[in-house]
């Protein structure tokens, strides 16, 4: 374990082997999905995706995604546990998925990653948001009197 509390070796090693990998958050209910498998028509697939209700509905959903691709033997899977985009970023972890996708894709995946990044950001500052005002997913403790 690290200052992030997680083993970054071992999600490195995940992230540079893994066909498919889907990263969940703490704070975020959505989800991180890289498939970096290619062939001659599709490149790396990544996207935040919702929450699946099981491991079928998520193979369903990858199959609906990459229709030319067979279903992955395996999708890897870890958690984020600290609640912040920049940690995960300043981790590494964002950077070593990066230089994965680009690599399997070329240049122009450099572009599909920040906006993926950046639509983390807008999960993550909308559900702090939801926190603060009190939105579904959230009860308060007390309220302001009227």
């Amino acid at each position: 374990m690290d200052e992030y509390g997680i083993d970054l070796d071992e999600v490195f090693k995940v992230i540079d082997s893994a066909d498919v990998l889907i990263v969940r958050f703490a704070i975020v209910d959505k989800r991180l999905i890289v498939d970096a498998r290619t062939n001659a028509s599709d490149g790396p697939y990544i996207a935040v995706v919702p929450k699946a209700g099981s491991i079928e509905e998520r193979f369903r959903h990858l199959k609906q995604a990459r229709p030319r691709f067979p279903l992955p033997d395996k999708i890897m899977s870890f958690l984020w546990h600290r609640p912040s985009m920049v940690t995960f970023r300043e981790s590494g972890i964002w950077g070593r998925i990066t230089d994965r996708v680009v690599l399997a894709g070329g240049d122009e995946m450099a572009n599909r990653c920040e906006e993926v990044f950046r639509e983390l950001e807008r999960e993550e500052r909308a559900n702090i948001v939801g926190a603060i005002v009190g939105s579904e997913s959230y009860q308060s403790l007390w309220e302001r009197p009227t």
